[in-house]
């Protein structure tokens, strides 16, 4: 894959890593929740406060989905002042964060996911926020933040392999082929996953930097 070399097309890179994988991914994150306290088990300890946080969050998405973003910010910014301590309240702002994107509005977008790692109710779900939040800075050339945020929360967990493949994107950007390289090795050979476009952008590193045959 080409890198990427205009602000627009790390803009459009974000949405449609977004539109891929956003949904699958906080449903696995909420699939997880329930398998950690059963879903009924769950659902009965929300009070009456946590179930219209349950609610609120779903017409939230409702109007992402539906693309009426300026409702849908409202509607975030309601949901963290009226449901403070839910976890419902970081939820919002991964959403809140998809539509700043969606509107080309990437510091708006980092400072959701900087909430949503604030207010994770759950390591993995600050750890999601985390990935998405280092995307973010690297499509607005904030590489030393990004590696930053990377060094924090990449614990080797889940998310290690796609952790490699972002330091291989800071790398090449900071014209460290080599150090892009290894990374992006490192990601291929973490996450089955990846591997069709890691090898897309291992085959993109420029010719000199290839292995002598």
């Amino acid at each position: 894959m080409a890198e990427l070399t205009t602000d627009d097309e790390k803009v459009e890179a974000i949405k449609k890593w977004w539109k891929e994988n956003g949904v699958a991914v906080v449903t696995g994150i909420l699939i997880g929740l329930a398998a950690v306290f059963g879903w009924r088990a769950w659902i009965n300890h929300q009070d009456q406060v946590g179930q219209r946080a349950s609610l609120a969050f779903e017409q939230l998405l409702m109007a992402a989905s539906s693309g009426q973003h300026e409702s849908a910010i409202k509607q975030a910014e309601a949901l963290a002042d009226d449901h403070a301590g839910t976890p419902y309240v970081a939820l919002a702002d991964l959403a809140l964060a998809k539509v700043r994107v969606e509107q080309n509005d990437l510091e708006g977008a980092a400072a959701a996911l900087r909430a949503a790692v604030d207010r994770a109710p759950d390591p993995s779900l600050a750890t999601l926020a985390a990935f998405r939040l280092a995307r973010v800075l690297i499509a607005s050339d904030a590489l030393d933040e990004a590696l930053r945020v990377i060094e924090r929360y990449d614990d080797g967990g889940a998310f290690s392999a796609d952790f490699a493949g972002l330091r291989g994107d800071i790398a090449l950007a900071k014209g460290q082929v080599a150090e892009a390289r290894t990374a992006y090795e490192a990601a291929r050979a973490g996450h089955a996953g990846l591997s069709r476009l890691i090898e897309l952008k291992l085959q993109d590193l420029p010719a000199a930097a290839n292995p002598a045959s």
